[in-house]
């Protein structure tokens, strides 16, 4: 591609070259995304299931002592997901230039499955780009700060919206201002927990 910009702008082949070589080119793009040269797949890996060494990223603690939804990101180059103790964190990571993105799936969990505990069962993990997101709630997450809520279904968001209050937004227009503000935490005494709502 470098060569074909370079050639066309010091005018040295004809446009019919040009269109021959840029054919070339994606041609050989397109070959390298299939799955028998060698190149990534199209259908994303599934979820990996939390095991008690799992850590999060930014952390550093067992994600079984945070209540709340947890993410996971599953990176082309590891074997391990990348763990997350928060959803906000999950976001953080997508928009940080200097974490990696050769970015396969990324997966939160739904609070739509969560107990009266806050915590999702182990199986509830969903795509986080067709998740639905409280934020802006009074609703604490992990780490005692307020939190992005993730929900497969539209209705289980709005029925955590009437309790907790705030705003649902999709994965692709999360106020980047949200993500990467330093969250409030919450005094212990005035916290409201993450359980489904009663």
């Amino acid at each position: 591609m470098n060569a074909l910009r370079s050639a066309v702008r010091t005018k040295s082949i004809t446009r019919r070259s040009a269109a021959h070589l840029l054919g070339a080119a994606l041609m050989a793009a397109a070959l390298a995304g299939c799955g028998n040269g060698g190149g990534t797949s199209s259908v994303p890996p599934s979820p990996m299931a939390m095991t008690d060494d799992a850590v999060g990223h930014y952390c550093g603690m067992n994600l079984y002592e945070h209540i709340g939804p947890k993410g996971q990101i599953l990176l082309r180059d590891r074997d391990i997901p990348v763990w997350f103790s928060t959803i906000r964190e999950v976001f953080a990571y997508t928009l940080l230039p200097e974490e990696p993105k050769a970015i396969l799936a990324i997966y939160v969990q739904d609070m739509g499955r969560a107990g009266p505990d806050g915590n999702p069962p182990a199986d509830a993990w969903i795509d986080a780009r067709n998740a639905h997101y409280l934020i802006e709630s009074s609703a604490v997450g992990s780490m005692g700060a307020p939190d992005a809520l993730p929900f497969a279904r539209m209705e289980d968001a709005l029925a955590y919206a009437e309790r907790y209050g705030g705003r649902i937004t999709s994965f692709k227009d999360m106020p980047e201002d949200y993500v990467l503000r330093a969250p409030e935490l919450v005094p212990s005494a005035d916290r409201e927990p993450v359980g489904a709502p009663s």
